[in-house]
């Protein structure tokens, strides 16, 4: 017997989209158990073929107790649960309800969602192209005088217009100093010439998350300023030039940090040059020097590549784009300049 409850591995594997509910597997069938705001929904996606046949048990109570039906209806006592996503509280609540051994088990959907199906691919191919359209237009948006406030602003209406069902973060928009803050959030500061801006944005389409990174200064920015940037842009195309199947994911983030520590910006490299991309935004694998030695690229992951370096009082630059890795290397899904956008 088997109880999943986080809701984004629900959605992966019934593709029922809620807050709350429990899938039970067992020998004897599957179930989603969701309580009553949610029945009529599944029940109707259900009969249009949107979501896996599985039956659809609600609960007028709490969920400890429909819970407590479905196993006993087994007659199971071993069941195991979602150790990364059960509380103590909430697990000793099922201990109450239930009477059976709990087994908790780390990363136990989380490995089937690595790889992605060929509707996942084209829902990402589709939502790459469309997260490219947008910053095609941050030309119209980034201008001196405008607050970071204002162009996030702008930014997200331009996601919603491109067919996003959301952002899949919250937009940044960091000029000048606050450029050097890898997750600044817009503020009221008004962008000045010479700045750095960072412009970070995503969004959610048919449910899958994808993000990007772009670059621009105000007028001419310093030398300093415009030596981060170009390390940057250096560090991300030797990230890109390694990435293939077989490939250590490690090894992505060393080939980006090797071309930061002899631009003199290693220590300014403060996070990993990547991270998977799917239901989440962040999502195994993670392209990090902390990365397992064995973890290695696979085709059909879709990852970020997204190197950045941060200068305390002189600005910041990061630069990033989603990845699919294919049989024979790999694909970029935010095709589109990467050059620095003066404005």
């Amino acid at each position: 017997m088997c109880v999943v409850s986080s809701s984004t591995n629900i959605a992966y594997l019934t593709g029922f989209h809620g807050s709350a509910g429990l899938f039970v597997q067992s020998a004897e069938g599957d179930c989603l158990v969701l309580d009553g705001r949610y029945a009529t929904v599944a029940t109707e996606a259900g009969a249009r073929g949107d979501m896996a046949s599985v039956s659809v048990v609600t609960t007028e109570t709490t969920y400890e107790a429909a819970l407590a039906e479905v196993i006993g209806g087994t007659g199971a006592t071993r069941i195991v649960f979602e150790a990364d996503h059960v509380t103590v509280s909430l697990l000793k609540r099922w201990q109450a309800a239930v009477p059976g051994d709990f087994q908790g088990h780390t990363s136990l959907v989380e490995p089937l969602r690595l790889i992605k199906d060929s509707h996942e691919i084209a829902v990402f191919r589709r939502a790459g192209a469309a997260l490219a359209g947008v910053a095609a237009r941050l030309a119209e948006w980034v201008r001196e005088g405008r607050s970071e406030r204002q162009v996030a602003a702008d930014i997200n209406l331009g996601l919603s217009r491109a067919g996003f069902t959301r952002p899949a973060f919250d937009t940044i928009v960091a000029s000048g100093p606050n450029s050097a803050h890898p997750h600044a959030h817009p503020g009221d500061r008004r962008l000045s010439g010479g700045d750095l801006v960072v412009l970070d944005f995503g969004g959610v389409l048919d449910g899958y998350c994808v993000d990007l990174t772009r670059m621009a200064a105000v007028g001419r920015p310093g030398d300093e300023a415009a030596g981060i940037f170009r390390a940057v842009r250096k560090a991300q195309q030797a990230a890109l030039d390694v990435m293939c199947a077989g490939v250590a994911t490690s090894a992505v983030d060393g080939a980006a940090r090797q071309v930061l520590d002899a631009e003199g910006f290693g220590a300014a490299f403060v996070h990993g040059t990547g991270h998977g991309l799917g239901l989440e935004v962040h999502e195994a694998p993670r392209l990090s020097r902390l990365s397992p030695p064995d973890e290695r690229l696979r085709a059909g992951m879709v990852c970020t590549v997204e190197p950045g370096a941060y200068v305390p009082g002189v600005g910041g630059a990061r630069l990033e784009d989603d990845v699919l890795v294919t049989d024979t290397g790999i694909e970029v899904l935010t095709a589109g300049p990467r050059d620095l956008l003066t404005v």
